[in-house]
């Protein structure tokens, strides 16, 4: 991420901003059970909230200076940190009950390599699990704020259906202001 990036996504106002604006999108009636996965936690400004609606969670963040800044953060809390790839997660199918990915997709090079993200973690979640997320919308101002950064934008339209190919059978997908957001289940027992 770009500097400026870098300092907005760890800002008290983007905190107040994931807390008040984005979360509220998913979180409405969803039961995350009691295990859930994050990927892509960045600073851990989503994760504070999530970690205190489930027992366990586990936030797998690639890059590792994130990574060791969020597990020297939360160490002692109900969150595990590991410094890894979400497209190729170290655990068994059905692990997790619940995952998450907040504002993060657009930073994954390609369409192609987003869907493999989705179904890794359709891999991970038991039957019946859910996923939750949000992500920015499309829009020249968007854009330059990621100049010099990876920026490939999730197209709301086509999300459904790239959530279904990715092993979801059950995907709701909208947009608020500037975010798209979505929750999706995998196929029940």
């Amino acid at each position: 991420m770009n500097n400026a990036h870098n300092e907005l996504c760890s800002s008290p106002e983007w905190a107040e901003y994931l807390r008040t604006e984005v979360l509220p999108l998913v979180l409405d009636g969803i039961d995350l059970g009691q295990e859930m996965i994050e990927v892509g936690p960045g600073f851990g400004l989503a994760t504070d909230v999530l970690r205190h609606r489930v027992r366990d969670l586990t936030a797998v963040e690639i890059e590792p200076a994130l990574a060791g800044g969020l597990e020297k953060r939360l160490a002692g809390t109900n969150v595990t940190v590991l410094q890894a790839d979400g497209a190729h997660l170290p655990f068994d199918a059905g692990r997790f009950s619940s995952a998450a990915s907040f504002t993060m997709l657009h930073h994954i090079p390609s369409a192609p390599m987003q869907d493999a993200l989705m179904a890794e973690l359709a891999r991970v979640l038991r039957p019946g699990g859910v996923l939750i997320g949000a992500d920015s919308l499309d829009d020249a101002e968007f854009r330059e704020f990621h100049k010099d950064d990876v920026c490939v934008p999730v197209d709301p339209e086509d999300l459904p259906n790239r959530l279904r190919r990715s092993g979801f059978s059950d995907a709701n997908v909208g947009t608020s202001r500037e975010t798209l957001w979505f929750v999706a289940r995998t196929a029940s027992a």
